[in-house]
């Protein structure tokens, strides 16, 4: 089935991610046992995301993502905000020479600004190619490991979370992909454990990216992960799917 080529507004991606953090900013700040201001710094950093997405709105993806790093790293100095300038970083260069942002590209856009793996080799394709798989649930399209509720799905899905962020369809091995055995039983357990709380596949499945992320380093910052990689996903798989 042909994927699409719709291009993809940023402004409203990072804007619906911004309203997300700002719905739950009380339990950000709750979440983070130093400053108690966790969910105050991460509304702040996705504002000044999305405002510079407006200014930068008839740039390439890039550029825009480019700038927003420059921005935020101007005018926000939280240790957050500083991760979220590499995540930019990151993503900038990921998209360098795409014109817009597409099916193609929108897994590879989420992986870089959080850092998904980056605990090892941002370089292996694993973590994209995952979460492009679940963008193409989101958005409708033919895919191979889109999340269901099927008997034995949950295996499946830990199976491919495990080998994809490993590089590999098969079961992983320390170091294979570029993480470590360490990074993929973490992820694996992150996955468990939100689904014996309940949590659905897709949600499940974003947590335990998370937990490979640069975002991994406190509860709090692991809680506000998730919360943009689900609005991500869901915003960029909706986008999709129109």
């Amino acid at each position: 089935m042909a994927t699409s080529k719709k291009s993809i507004d940023l402004v409203k991606v990072f804007g619906a991610v911004a309203n997300t953090l700002a719905e739950n900013r009380t339990s950000l700040n709750q979440a983070d046992d130093y400053n108690h201001d966790h969910g105050d710094h991460m509304v702040q950093t996705f504002e000044v995301i999305t405002q510079a997405m407006k200014e930068k709105k008839s740039a390439l993806p890039s550029d825009q993502l480019a700038y927003a790093a420059q921005l935020l790293k101007q005018k926000e100095a939280s240790g957050s905000s500083a991760l979220y300038v590499d995540g930019l970083t990151d993503a900038s260069q990921s998209l360098t020479g795409q014109k817009k942002v597409t099916a193609q590209n929108a897994a590879q856009l989420v992986q870089s600004l959080l850092g998904a793996g980056t605990s090892a080799s941002p370089a292996s394709g694993g973590t994209a190619d995952l979460l492009g798989s679940l963008l193409g649930g989101l958005g409708g399209m033919q895919s191979a490991q889109q999340p269901t509720g099927a008997a034995g799905g949950a295996g499946d899905l830990l199976g491919s979370l495990l080998g994809g962020m490993g590089g590999e369809s098969s079961a992983p091995t320390a170091q294979q992909g570029g993480l470590d055995m360490g990074t993929l039983l973490n992820a694996g357990m992150s996955y468990m454990q939100a689904k014996q709380q309940g949590s659905s596949n897709l949600d499940a499945i974003l947590n335990a990216v998370v937990g490979s992320s640069r975002m991994n380093s406190s509860n709090a910052r692991q809680q506000s992960g998730a919360m943009v990689a689900n609005t991500l996903m869901q915003m960029l798989g909706g986008a999709l799917k129109k």
